[in-house]
């Protein structure tokens, strides 16, 4: 017997960081500079809240959108870190981490046959739910700019079936970010047009360069912008799962419909949790992003060194290097990379074809073992 089937998940793809990580770990030996998850523990005061939590037998279910205590803490956090103003009843969900705020805003807006334009390369989360939504990916090459989009290149993109925009930045995998000019002139491409922005934001406070700009200090097109954030990367809680959507009041109504089917809420433990980090740990994130600045730029000029392109990165814990030097497929040198020099980096290709060339070195890792990284691979390149 053959029941079919939804067919939008034939041609998604298990993530190729994790299927790459995967071969990586059977090299027991090797330095792992490959998924993207911070290598600090989680604040005390945060693990001590949840505890708290569990000791009082607060386990019930909460509000769809997450308890009312938290969204006002949260809603107050953002507007001190980054003068965003959202109301926290009507503008601004709690949510099962940053990748189910991205779910829920794709399935609140799309419908079979909308297209979604996303600078390449990317991170591959966000491909799968728009195929998954039957809708259609456009993919803006950004190599030859930086890794950043542009207005022409913007502008060239939409169509009379564009439903969304995705700015991801500070940007995964090319820890590329924007400046307020730059975001300025892509904001006059998108204003006055029906066309929605989804900001991932995730990466806001890992920041090297400069403050970070969010598309929700542009008033002109609040009304059609969406935020993703979230404390997986800002407070070192990516197993907590907490993430938060901001938008219009009118798309929110919407949002929390398909939240509520997905989730029914956030856990309680993980918002009790939450709720200190937003009032507690505003300030847990300045001691984090300084250590990443330091390998970050470390890593950057070692490589450079050893004979790949590479930038400085302006924000996120990832380097986007190109090795064409030494090869051009970016698969056989990341796994040639490994056998040789025990040393696990994600292809390009791992993000998508616009990758290929390139290799994304994560470092959210020691110092220690960035530097035995780079010592190996300069051995087996020299």
């Amino acid at each position: 017997m053959h029941i079919n089937l939804n067919p939008n998940l034939k041609n998604i793809q298990i993530s190729g960081i994790r299927k790459f990580t995967a071969i990586a770990k059977q090299i027991p030996e090797a330095i792992h500079l490959t998924i993207g998850e911070p290598d600090f523990h989680t604040p005390e005061h945060i693990k001590q809240a949840a505890i708290h939590a569990i000791k009082n037998n607060d386990t019930a279910y909460t509000p769809n959108g997450g308890k009312p205590e938290l969204r006002q803490a949260a809603a107050k956090y953002f507007q001190k870190k980054y003068a965003l103003e959202y109301h926290p009843e009507t503008e601004l969900l709690v949510t099962h981490g940053a990748t189910q705020a991205l779910h829920t805003a794709f399935q609140t807006i799309l419908t079979p046959g909308d297209e979604v334009i996303i600078p390449a390369p990317i991170y591959p989360g966000y491909a799968p739910i728009v195929q998954m939504c039957g809708a259609k990916i456009i993919y803006i090459d950004t190599s030859q700019t930086n890794f950043k989009l542009t207005p022409d290149t913007l502008q060239n993109a939409i169509t009379n079936r564009t439903k969304i925009i995705v700015l991801p930045y500070p940007n995964n995998p090319t820890g590329t970010a924007l400046t307020k000019e730059e975001m300025r002139c892509l904001i006059s491409t998108i204003e006055h047009k029906n066309i929605w922005i989804i900001s991932d934001e995730i990466y806001s406070e890992i920041c090297f360069q400069a403050e970070h700009v969010s598309i929700g200090h542009f008033p002109t097109v609040r009304k059609q912008s969406i935020i993703i954030q979230g404390l997986s990367k800002s407070h070192a809680m990516t197993g907590w799962r907490i993430g938060f959507l901001l938008g219009p009041e009118t798309f929110i109504q919407q949002a929390i419909k398909a939240q509520q089917y997905h989730i029914t809420c956030p856990c309680t433990i993980s918002q009790a949790a939450a709720l200190s980090a937003v009032t507690n740990g505003i300030h847990d994130s300045i001691k984090m992003c300084a250590e990443y600045q330091l390998r970050g730029f470390y890593l950057a000029e070692r490589l450079q060194e050893i004979g790949f392109t590479v930038n400085k990165p302006a924000g996120t814990f990832y380097l986007f290097a190109n090795h064409t030097k030494f090869s051009n497929n970016s698969f056989d040198f990341a796994l040639w990379l490994l056998e040789n020099a025990k040393v696990a980096a994600t292809p390009g290709t791992a993000f998508d074809p616009y990758g290929q060339g390139y290799m994304r070195f994560s470092f959210a890792n020691s110092l220690e073992n960035i530097k035995k990284a780079c010592d190996a691979i300069e051995l087996v390149l020299s």
